[in-house]
């Protein structure tokens, strides 16, 4: 391809440098353009805008590809453990043995909260959903670590980088412990991040709690695979939030604002809601023909992706999940049974063939939730725990990078243009 663009405004010609990266499509460079020939550019949710550069994560969406630093998602599922993941995102490379024992020690040293935050759960009423709790809670962190929120200074953004990792499990299982009216679990360090947060979820002061290796390994995958996913909108809004020059946990708790969102974090409870509309398997062609009839506005959840136009790598991963989740529970679900059914009528079926709706992450994520026991409401937040981490390594490439400025993205203005104040007696 040319090194150029060439872009023709009426008889006025203008070139755009055309930059390459080592994956993905090339992109024009069009920050000269406003400046140069007194034009923006229109595109509704910067879908096909780059706006910024980043070497964490690579999507393929036509080929159903997620890599992570360069490392398929499915062989960092499979093999790695969850603060691997997290040393890899934020680092650049795997760790080393000694690294990842440091990086493992330090982050569990920060999974308490400071004590007086328990008090400030108090003030939310029994029945908020998680997720309020949980953006009132991250943004309160810098009311309570004044010592990491300088973000000019790389050792205090390490310092946050690592205390919201470590801190946003333990604030996820109070938010649970405080709905249904149980004593607050300290962490437990000699437990692994997902074992910790699962004792500390599931666990009461009143009896020991063992750790199953089955679920364990379950939620080591499912954290793994919501860890990041490129420029998504909570990523893009933690970007702009920080691009302000806002404190860490301020901007991280933006990003959970926006995960909230049922079509950004909330869509595994919609899916899993589906299923257990649909009820049984012999129903599944009643739905089908609901999803394809314009007039109805049913729609199959868990299908498709604004990315991937092809199987979600990550929805593999979760199938196996499910099966070995649900076998180890001894549970006969219907609504996995219904599950793998309409995953294989739409996959044969030429109407979702054709819009290449494929089974996503969300798809099998609910199921496998809902048979650990956690209620729906606490899924997006377990959402939100496991993208802490791709969160704040996109906020850390952020501010090192010396091209980015503050956000301000422009607009088509369609409004009145300017017209003198009349005084209300002459309307």
């Amino acid at each position: 391809m040319a090194d150029k663009a060439s872009l023709t405004i009426g008889d006025r010609n203008f070139e755009c440098d055309i930059l390459s990266g080592s994956a993905g499509p090339d992109v024009i460079d069009i920050r000269k353009l406003y400046g140069q020939a007194g034009v923006f550019t229109y595109d509704p949710g910067f879908t096909s805008t780059a706006a910024c550069q980043s070497a964490i994560t690579y999507i393929d969406g036509d080929e159903g590809v997620l890599l992570h630093r360069g490392y398929p998602i499915d062989q960092l599922a499979e093999q790695s453990t969850f603060m691997e993941v997290a040393y890899l995102l934020l680092n650049g490379d795997l760790p080393k043995q000694d690294e990842l024992e440091k990086f493992t020690y330090t982050i569990t040293r920060h999974t308490m909260l400071h004590e007086q935050l328990s008090t400030f759960y108090r003030g939310f009423r029994r029945d908020a959903h998680p997720m309020a709790i949980m953006c009132g809670v991250v943004g309160a962190l810098s009311a309570f670590y004044h010592d990491s929120t300088d973000i000019t200074d790389p050792k205090q953004r390490m310092i946050a980088s690592h205390r919201l990792i470590a801190k946003m499990p333990t604030i996820a299982a109070m938010a649970y412990k405080y709905s249904i009216g149980q004593p607050f679990v300290y962490p437990q360090n000699d437990l692994s991040y997902t074992g910790n947060f699962l004792r500390m979820t599931f666990g009461v002061p009143a009896e020991p709690y063992e750790v199953d290796p089955v679920i364990e390994n379950a939620m080591r995958r499912i954290f793994i695979l919501h860890a990041d996913h490129e420029q998504n909108a909570s990523t893009s809004t933690v970007r702009l939030a920080s691009s302000s020059g806002a404190n860490p946990f301020a901007c991280i708790a933006a990003g959970i604002a926006c995960l909230w969102g049922p079509a950004h974090g909330g869509a595994n409870e919609a899916a899993l809601n589906m299923l257990r509309e649909i009820g049984r398997p012999e129903r599944i062609p009643e739905y089908i023909a609901r999803a394809k009839d314009k007039e109805d506005p049913f729609r199959l959840m868990g299908f498709g992706h604004r990315v991937y136009k092809n199987y979600d790598p990550r929805a593999k991963v979760m199938q196996k999940t499910a099966e070995e989740v649900l076998d180890r529970l001894g549970i006969s679900d219907p609504v996995l049974d219904t599950a793998r059914e309409l995953e294989q009528i739409a996959l044969k079926d030429d109407y979702f063939i054709e819009k290449k709706l494929y089974p996503n992450v969300d798809f099998y994520s609910g199921v496998i939730l809902s048979a650990i026991g956690f209620p729906t409401d606490m899924f997006t937040a377990l959402f939100a725990l496991a993208r802490t981490v791709g969160w704040v390594a996109q906020w850390n490439e952020m501010i090192s990078d010396p091209d980015q400025k503050i956000g301000r993205p422009r607009q088509l203005y369609t409004g009145p243009t300017q017209r003198d104040y009349v005084p209300v007696d002459q309307r």
